[in-house]
Formats: structure tokens, C-alpha cells, sequence
């Protein structure tokens, strides 16, 4: 069990050090100049060549590219995360007062969706090709294929125009002011978490169906065990492996998707803080967040994988 722990950080700190080349690289070849970004179009016409080779010294960004990168990697060590552009404040501190938002809508949104999914999940593999499973599999397409962003975007118009009601616009700490933290975080949830309830009550119901068909779900029933009880100790922990495996991946998804949701609602998260980089170019601040969601989408997959390997005794640490 431990070497396949060992195996699989191993494998997960060779994946971010591949991330990290790849987004150092990608930041460097988007077209456009960083110079042009801080001071404007007309700004940086008026700037001398002295002048703007030495903004691109004290950014750091007229070294070799080589050097740049393990300049980079040390100061994330390090945690020197930075600073952005246009304000003062450290991308640190933006973590650390944005991260928290992000992780709660992340959070909330899976349990929303293991609350929605799973009972939809059941309602289609016990009973299926009925009208009721009809209806769930039509809805659950619905939500794959409706963008959150334009859910989120109608669900704040709606709210709006029909009661007056706008949500909180500055951050607000769970334990500071737990209401207006549910303010900020129950739409960006909802959408999210209704957007991953489909895929779960579609993995569910795949599942489900062929696992109520072996052998020892059969055998139990010869038993004359009671068809709840059936499914709920012996089908439904099976059936739920995959999604969890599923739940970790979409986790990891969350964090992307809130980007737009995020915008859309206004809230002040991470998500918000990466689509205002995208809009100014703030190249420091996209970098180290691409950075720092590809490092926590690899440690959930981490996570996933052993709790996986500890609920099914069937995979063999090898």
C-alpha cells in the first residue's frame, strides 16, 4: 500500500513539473507585450528603448527563458507568488483571501451533486425504460450540454428583475458573516453542482445497471434478502466507486468552471481574479494560478486514487 502511494506522489510531482513547463512556455509565446499591458498602448509608445529594457529587467522577463523558469520555480518554493500588475496586493494574499470562496463552491457543489445525482441515479437504473427514467436521463443531458455560465447568468437576471435581489458584492469570511458567505457561494454552488449532478446520475445509472446483474446481487436476492436492503449493502457501494472516481475529476473541473460561473455572478473568488488576469494580461497572476490549479486538480486525482485503491480491495499494490 505504501509503495503504490509512493508510485502514485511520484507520479503526481512528475505531473506538475510538466505543468509547470507548460505554462511557463504558454505565457511566454501569447502574443502581445507586457509593457503594452501596464502602461497602455500609448503609454508604451512614449517609453524610451532604455526605458523599456529596464521595466523588463526589474520584471524579470529579459533573462534567458531558462533562467526565468527556475527563477520562477524558486520563488514559488519559496512562496513568493508574486504581485500583480496593477495592484499592490501579492498574488499570495489574493489566494488566501480569494481561495477560500473557490473551494467552498467547489466543495459545496460535489455534495450538491452527490445529493441531486445520486437519488436521480437510482430512480433511472432500478426502474428503467419508464417514464420516470425518461424524464431523468432527458434532464441530465439538459445539464451536460446547457453552458454554466449562461444558468448562472439567467438565474441573476431572474433574481433581479423578479425580487430585487443582488448578492453581496465584497468577499465575506464563513466564520466572519456566515450569511452573506452563503450569499456569495449558494449560486456559484448550484450551478455547479447541478452541472455535475448529470454526469453523476449518468455514471450512476451506467453503474448501476450492470452491477444489480452479477452474480452475487443475484445470489442475494435467492437468499430472500429484501430488494432495499440488497441494493443499499451489497449494489449501491460497488455502483458508487466509479463515481467517485468521477466526483474527483469533476472537483478538479470546478475550479476551471468557476472562472466564467464566478464572473457571471460576481463573485469575488479566485475564478473572478483569473478572468480579470485573462482581461488585463496580467501575465505573473495567470501564470501562478494556472499553476496552482493544475497542482490541486493532480493532488484531488492523488487523493482519488488511494482512497479508491482503500475502498476496493480488489486493486493489488503492485
Amino acid at each position: 500500500m505504501y509503495s503504490y502511494i509512493a508510485r502514485r506522489m511520484a507520479f503526481g510531482a512528475i505531473t506538475v513539473v510538466g505543468v509547470s513547463i507548460m505554462v511557463f512556455v504558454i505565457m511566454r509565446i501569447l502574443p502581445g507585450d507586457p509593457l503594452v499591458a501596464i502602461f497602455g498602448p500609448e503609454g508604451f509608445t512614449k517609453l524610451t528603448e532604455e526605458q523599456r529594457a529596464g521595466y523588463m529587467r526589474e520584471l524579470g522577463l529579459s533573462d534567458p527563458l531558462w533562467v526565468q523558469y527556475f527563477a520562477w520555480v524558486k520563488s514559488i518554493a519559496a512562496g513568493d507568488w508574486g504581485h500583480s500588475f496593477f495592484r499592490s496586493e501579492s498574488v499570495a494574499d489574493m489566494i488566501l483571501r480569494r481561495g477560500p470562496l473557490t473551494a467552498e463552491i467547489a466543495i459545496l457543489s460535489v455534495v450538491l451533486s452527490w445529493i441531486v445525482g445520486i437519488p436521480v441515479a437510482l430512480i433511472s437504473a432500478l426502474k428503467p425504460n419508464t417514464l420516470g427514467d425518461s424524464v431523468a436521463r432527458f434532464i441530465s443531458i439538459l445539464f451536460i450540454a446547457v453552458p454554466g455560465f449562461w444558468v448562472g447568468m439567467l438565474i441573476v437576471l431572474g433574481l433581479l428583475f423578479w425580487f430585487g435581489y443582488r448578492a453581496p458584492l465584497a468577499g465575506a469570511s464563513l466564520f466572519a458573516d456566515p450569511l452573506a458567505n452563503f450569499q456569495l457561494v449558494i449560486g456559484p454552488a448550484v450551478v455547479l453542482g447541478l452541472g455535475q449532478a448529470a454526469y453523476i446520475a449518468r455514471m450512476g445509472r451506467s453503474s448501476l445497471l450492470e452491477v444489480i446483474r452479477e452474480d452475487y446481487v443475484r445470489t442475494a436476492r435467492a437468499k430472500g434478502l429484501n430488494n432495499r436492503l440488497v441494493i443499499a449493502m451489497h449494489a449501491l457501494p460497488n455502483a458508487l466507486l466509479p463515481v467517485i472516481t468521477l466526483s474527483g475529476v469533476l472537483l478538479g473541473l470546478v475550479l476551471a468552471g468557476s472562472i466564467p460561473v464566478e464572473r457571471a455572478f460576481g463573485t469575488p473568488g479566485l475564478g473572478f481574479a483569473m478572468f480579470t488576469a485573462v482581461s488585463e494580461r496580467d501575465v505573473f497572476v495567470m501564470q501562478n494560478l494556472v499553476f496552482l490549479y493544475a497542482t490541486v486538480f493532480v493532488m484531488i486525482n492523488i487523493g482519488v486514487d488511494v482512497a479508491i485503491a482503500l475502498l476496493d480491495p480488489r486493486i493489488r499494490y503492485r
